[in-house]
């Protein structure tokens, strides 16, 4: 069945794409949402003049997640966390953990963009991929620490070849 996006519908598509979709994800999820309407000669007529209009929105769109991909990279969190001698630590680290470590660092994410496998159940440095548009993914770097330690050495810094205390 052919559709025709009204939204931003993750893992399908973005406003004002023509899909072929399932009959029934059709009728029963973006037709009743709102998310989409039927793709009949008149409505791909009225999408051809509003086409501009969407073209526009997708590129400020992607603009946006382009600049917050920038501030994304810059960001290191650290979370401290209680943890055996090992490593492992007690609890885990899950989305939302991140999403309010974030918050504190005055970023705000949305928990269902991140594409946090697993919760993070040792010490260590991480990067957890965010997808801030279909077009954009970005990395937040994250340094899980055993409660009460400094923060050491920057985040996953590459040894420099003319250092001579490189390994």
């Amino acid at each position: 069945m052919e559709i025709i996006l009204t939204k931003d519908v993750d893992n399908l598509g973005l406003a004002g794409q023509v899909l072929k979709v399932a009959p029934g994800y059709a009728r029963n999820f973006l037709l009743p949402t709102g998310a989409a309407f039927l793709a009949t000669k008149g409505n791909l007529l009225a999408l051809a003049k509003k086409r501009a209009e969407f073209e526009t929105r997708a590129m400020s769109l992607k603009e946006a997640a382009l600049s917050q991909r920038a501030h994304i990279a810059e960001i290191l969190l650290v979370l401290a966390r209680k943890s055996g001698e090992k490593g492992k630590l007690y609890g885990a680290v899950t989305a939302q953990d991140l999403v309010e470590a974030a918050e504190a660092k005055g970023l705000t994410l949305d928990r269902k963009k991140l594409r946090l496998s697993e919760p993070i159940k040792s010490l260590g440095d991480f990067e957890v991929p965010i997808r801030l548009h279909p077009e954009v993914l970005a990395n937040l770097r994250v340094r899980v620490v055993r409660e009460g330690e400094e923060v050491a050495a920057p985040l996953m810094a590459a040894p420099d070849a003319d250092d001579p205390t490189a390994n």
